[in-house]
């Protein structure tokens, strides 16, 4: 009676009668599929063994003394402790929500997993483009949904490098048995976007567990771009993160997305994003991460079509004793592909950061040109950064380079700035600024970068 009673406890919200609930009134292949993703997420155990090297930097962090003393990282995570909401069909309301529309094609706020505010122009609904929340989209677009959603290129799930998506481990079954909240959205053949559509995650309730999972198909010829904001209402209230991004870019379609993570210090953020690109496509995925107190994401891209480009843009700036984890895959499959990722990140206090990225190339995958870069700025002494790039080559012309560092401030150019009457902590910014200068002149839009500036400066604050 008692080990059934812990066992209970130790499933906390995430039960099966849960899963019922919120799939009662969906499609039958979803709820097999969430059915299949529940199976997997109780046999597989949480992630705890080192011997994992996506995960191992994440779950025994003993590069530093006071991370074993303070076991701020995932060992000291419980997951019974977070409950996801069930779907409402509640009325749309704008009110108290932090959002700006203007210049955006359409604009979409979920918080808590729920809908709260929907919009899009008559440009957009002309041009035949679908924007919803997922929920929606189940109803009045089902096969489009079951297309693509944790479904699509399943011919390759074998073979690629960065594993089955939604079955890669117990957070990522997680997701694929309880996703809650999220959008998807469907841009047809050669239709252009001009504007960018903005969409806004938020979590507001203590202990809330965000589910949300992002879906972008962008059909041949077509151009879009998305702005994904992720924040918290509440600077206090502890949440966990369990999301997935999918993106399709097919035939010569051109596709920015943008994310932002500005969860708040008690947030656990984990999650799992890939990208296909088709053959001719471009993609440009900028990744920002400020929030959160332990973030872990894998991210894959997969060149699936021959003269397709990827670029994989990422920034960062940890402080106090945040963690945060990044694994990366380039994963080439056809001929004449182009890669190329940058990631640069700034650490204060007794922060740590740790990316591992790798570049594979697959026998058919020749006159691939494929590159990576990490570098770490640190502004504090216990600030620690790891940063393990490689390669996996199996195709013989092919030009992969990978880079990393990690340096400390350069004390000579504080000296200079200061000794022609810039403040210390002016000269830092300036610093700074001038290290993630490289990432922020190719973001394609200047309200992003002007966004992303104002989230440093309030981190250097």
């Amino acid at each position: 009676m008692a080990i059934t009673r812990i066992k209970k406890l130790q499933k906390g919200h995430f039960s099966k009668e849960f899963l019922q609930k919120i799939a009662a009134t969906e499609p039958k292949w979803m709820r097999e599929k969430r059915l299949e993703a529940y199976a997997l997420y109780e046999s597989l155990p949480m992630p705890h063994t080192t011997n994992d090297d996506v995960w191992r930097r994440t779950v025994d962090m003993r590069t530093q003394d006071y991370w074993r003393r303070a076991r701020r990282h995932l060992r000291g995570f419980a997951l019974e402790k977070y409950h996801p909401n069930a779907p409402t069909n509640g009325k749309l309301s704008a009110e108290n929500l932090d959002y700006n529309d203007e210049e955006a094609a359409g604009v979409l706020v979920q918080v808590d997993g729920q809908r709260q505010y929907a919009s899009t122009t008559e440009t957009l609904k002309k041009k035949g483009i679908y924007f919803a929340d997922l929920h929606t989209a189940l109803q009045e677009q089902p096969e489009l949904l079951r297309t693509y959603f944790m479904s699509k290129a399943v011919t390759l799930e074998t073979a690629l490098k960065s594993g089955n998506f939604a079955k890669y481990n117990k957070f990522d079954a997680l997701h694929g048995a309880f996703w809650q909240g999220g959008y998807v959205l469907h841009v047809p053949k050669g239709v252009s976007v001009e504007e960018p559509l903005q969409v806004y995650i938020k979590m507001s309730d203590a202990e809330q567990a965000d589910l949300s999972h992002t879906l972008i198909i962008a059909e041949e010829g077509s151009e879009v771009t998305v702005l994904e904001d992720n924040s918290s209402t509440n600077p206090d209230a502890s949440g966990l993160h369990s999301g997935a991004v999918e993106i399709f870019a097919e035939q010569n379609a051109n596709v920015t997305y943008v994310q932002v993570q500005q969860w708040n210090r008690q947030v656990w953020n984990i999650a799992s994003h890939r990208a296909m690109v088709a053959r001719d496509a471009q993609l440009c995925w900028v990744t920002a991460s400020f929030g959160s107190r332990l973030s872990k994401i894998n991210q894959a891209v997969v060149l699936e079509g021959a003269g397709c480009t990827a670029q994989m843009l990422g920034l960062a700036f940890t402080d106090t004793r945040q963690h945060l984890d990044i694994s990366t895959a380039q994963e080439h499959i056809s001929p004449h592909t182009h890669s190329d990722l940058l990631y640069r990140a700034v650490l204060k206090d007794r922060s740590q950061t740790a990316w591992g990225g790798n570049i594979y190339v697959y026998p058919s995958a020749n006159h691939t040109d494929a590159y990576q870069k990490n570098d770490n700025l640190l502004l504090s002494e216990r600030a620690h950064a790891d940063t393990l790039p490689g390669l996996e080559i199996q195709a013989h012309e092919v030009r992969c380079t990978h880079g990393a560092t990690a340096g400390k401030i350069d004390a000579e150019q504080v000296f200079y700035l200061m000794s022609r009457g810039v403040p210390y902590a002016q000269a830092e910014k300036i610093i700074v600024d001038g290290f993630f200068a490289p990432v922020m002149e190719r973001i394609p839009l200047e309200s992003v970068r002007e966004e992303l500036s104002t989230s440093v400066t309030r981190k250097l604050a």
